[in-house]
């Protein structure tokens, strides 16, 4: 296993070193990042000149790119080219907030995947059956920004109209209030609502045809034909065989998971890193972009790496000692 780790590892180096590198041409490509100084403030030409050369911004891309990996490498993001905020810090005191939105969400998406996915399976043609893969269906097709928006409308709007208590649709807790474990919580269902639906209906049917497959198979003839009971069947041998490849869907998922929080975040005014890479982005701060951009990468070569390593642990068929 450690052959394993290793070598991943340095199979990782390059990949993200190649993804920095085009992620660093494409944010240099989008926008001027010194085109938000020339509106909003009377400049001359010598002065965006001194500001380029501040910044690094008249040397070659190339030689850009190389500067900032190497202050990168040794711990300094930089500082945001507008706030003038550390990127580091600007990075770390949102990452939290959106482990908490993630958190949350994913706590939903694997109780109610599971369980829906198992029910559904088992009661397989039922109207329960019907009625689960019907609402996957409408979760997988609604874009998670109207979601969002009609989350807003019914639980906020029509709540309030209809003198029902409301659900808060914005930010993480009250600023009369404070930031309280009670607050976070119901700052957090609606944006993770609409977060975890679109990845719960994908789960649900993944899940279900994975019970399908697992429960036409001989070895669950075989236990049946034993004597052995049907409940102990499908909880003991169909449903661990079934979501041994949720694993790796987890693995994946993950990364794309943080990417989503992009939408939701900017809709429901949620601290984390998505708004703050979706306002960056408005700007072409690319220190922050940089920085987001790399810290997604990471994420998903480790989610990946650990996703073959409990692979591993949980599967006894799999074996790294032979890499």
């Amino acid at each position: 296993m450690l052959t394993l780790v290793v070598r991943r590892l340095l199979q990782a180096i390059p990949l993200i070193l190649i993804i920095s590198f085009v992620g660093f041409l494409v944010i240099q490509a989008t926008g001027d990042p010194l085109a938000a100084f020339t509106v909003e403030a009377d400049l001359t030409a010598d002065d965006i000149q001194r500001l380029k050369a501040k910044y690094g911004l008249d040397k070659p891309k190339p030689i850009q790119y190389l500067n900032w990996l190497k202050h990168m490498l040794t711990g300094d993001w930089g500082f945001s080219y507008y706030t003038r905020e550390p990127v580091a810090e600007m990075v770390l005191s949102r990452l939290p907030n959106t482990l908490i939105l993630m958190g949350f969400s994913y706590v939903a998406i694997l109780i109610l995947g599971v369980t829906l996915g198992v029910l559904s399976a088992v009661y397989q043609y039922s109207i329960f059956d019907h009625i689960v893969t019907g609402i996957s269906f409408l979760g997988i097709a609604a874009p998670s920004f109207w979601l969002a928006l009609m989350l807003i409308y019914l639980f906020a709007v029509q709540f309030m109209q209809w003198g029902l208590p409301s659900l808060p649709v914005s930010g993480m807790f009250e600023f009369e209030v404070g930031k309280t474990f009670w607050q976070v919580v119901t700052h957090v269902i609606l944006p993770a609502t609409a977060l975890a639906t679109v990845v719960t209906a994908r789960y649900i049917r993944f899940v279900r045809a994975e019970m399908l497959e697992k429960i036409n198979m001989d070895f669950v003839r075989t236990a049946r034909a034993k004597g052995i009971s049907r409940t102990t069947v499908l909880f003991k041998h169909v449903l661990p065989n079934a979501l041994l490849p949720l694993i790796t869907l987890i693995g994946l998922d993950i990364p794309n998971f943080m990417s989503g929080t992009i939408v939701i975040e900017t809709v429901f005014s949620w601290p984390g890193m998505g708004r703050l890479f979706w306002s960056a982005a408005e700007r072409t701060d690319i220190p922050v972009l940089m920085a987001t951009m790399m810290l997604v990468a990471v994420l998903t070569v480790s989610t990946q790496l650990l996703a073959d390593l409990f692979y591993g642990l949980v599967d006894p068929r799999i074996s790294y000692d032979r890499d």
